[in-house]
């Protein structure tokens, strides 16, 4: 995969997730210049470099990624993190939310 230009974006901000926060799709596609572009995150994640934590990347509700994407270990490797869930099983987001304007990162949108 390439790792420069969109995708090259798209892995240093998720590498940028520290630990104990999560990110949705959505999000890491705004940060990286394009909204609209969630499927596009996911397609890069889907083959990343190593060291990123692709864990840390769920969808906008807390929903977590099938099990076979990380063999039933995404759950524990966040629960490992300190990253809590709701009783239905999603991640709260209101709490594990990363948002990277707190940590004074600031992502320029590039278009």
């Amino acid at each position: 995969m390439n790792n420069t230009g969109a995708f090259g974006r798209i892995f240093a901000i998720a590498a940028a997730i520290p630990p104990g926060r999560v990110a949705s799709y959505g999000q890491i596609a705004a940060l990286a210049g394009n909204p609209r572009l969630s499927r596009r995150v996911g397609q890069a994640l889907s083959r990343p470099p190593a060291g990123i934590p692709c864990h840390r990347v769920v969808k906008k509700d807390g929903t977590l990624a099938p099990a076979h994407v990380f063999s039933g270990l995404q759950r524990p490797m966040l629960e490992a993190e300190g990253v809590r869930f709701l009783p239905d099983g999603r991640v709260d987001m209101e709490r594990c939310r990363w948002r990277p304007e707190e940590e004074g990162k600031a992502w320029t949108q590039k278009k």
